[in-house]
């Protein structure tokens, strides 16, 4: 980083700030859990802080064969003090590029933290510092910092990261508990390096994979077809269609098992929606946090 670069990024740091604090321990388990899934499915991503949201977003096209993870938790229920001042009063949001193993480790040795702090500072570089107060046998606290590289989104790139829209899907169901799907996955990634996902709105899901060898299927009964998925700010419809017509996509594998393995979240919900050989489209619901995760079709 040149020196006018380096004057630039501090400048815009400046008008920015960031600092929140989770006390409560359950919180900061579930916190971590959270960006322990992160991590598993994403070597970096963008982090969008706004005054009540946090966002882990990963943009990649779609349509260009990436995966594309939209991840977003209310920060009141994890933070008991939560301050932003974003790059302006107008847009009091603050967009940074990091990698989400960094901040999991540092979040490792928060386990039986008193309080962990998180801010927006500038060292050699822009960073999230996070500062673990860990119990002390003294009457002093012991303070461990973990600085974390960050870069700054500009306010011109961040339309790159708006919440990615879903095209109207074909069929949605329930997904089976996701540990089960993990080990028939599992055993299945032996066998091919693709597998199809196939479901209607009877409840009814099949795993395959079909090579020159073998030919396998998994299938999944009475999971149930919720009619919508509906957020905050929007809900996803589909056209009615025979409910014993299958709609399915042919993914990686490697890449359900990524998404599957990964997961910490423990939803309450665990939803598929499949647009007809172009996308897998998984929706994770939980009370607090919500995680969608697009995977596409191969020709």
């Amino acid at each position: 980083m040149d020196g006018r670069t380096a004057a630039v990024t501090f400048f815009s740091l400046a008008a920015m700030k960031f600092r929140a604090k989770i006390v409560d321990v359950g919180c900061l388990n579930h916190f971590t859990r959270i960006v322990n899934t992160i991590s598993k499915l994403t070597k970096t991503c963008i982090l969008r802080l706004s005054s009540d949201r946090l966002f882990f977003i990963l943009s990649d096209k779609v349509a260009s064969g990436g995966v594309a993870m939209w991840c977003q938790l209310f920060q009141g229920n994890f933070f008991d003090e939560f301050q932003i001042e974003g790059v302006s009063a107008e847009y009091n949001e603050i967009y940074l590029e990091l990698t989400p193993e960094n901040l999991s480790r540092s979040l490792k040795t928060s386990q039986n933290a008193k309080a962990v702090k998180i801010k927006l500072t500038m060292k050699h570089c822009p960073c999230i510092t996070i500062a673990v107060e860990l119990p002390s046998l003294s009457h002093h606290s012991r303070i461990v910092t973990h600085d974390i590289p960050v870069s700054i989104i500009p306010r011109k790139l961040w339309n790159d990261f708006e919440e990615p829209s879903v095209p109207d899907f074909d069929v949605s169901i329930y997904l089976p508990v996701l540990k089960t799907m993990k080990s028939v996955v599992e055993r299945m990634k032996n066998l091919s390096n693709h597998i199809v996902i196939e479901a209607n709105q009877n409840g009814e899901m099949n795993l395959k994979i079909d090579t020159d060898l073998v030919s396998v299927t998994t299938h999944f009964k009475e999971l149930g077809n919720p009619p919508w998925v509906e957020e905050e700010t929007q809900s996803y419809s589909f056209e009615r269609r025979d409910s014993t017509n299958m709609a399915k996509a042919k993914i990686d594998i490697k890449r359900l098992l990524q998404f599957l393995a990964g997961q910490q979240v423990n939803p309450s919900k665990a939803i598929c929606n499949i647009v007809n050989k172009k996308v897998i489209h998984f929706v994770l619901l939980h009370d607090d946090v919500s995680l969608q995760y697009f995977i596409p079709a191969l020709a």
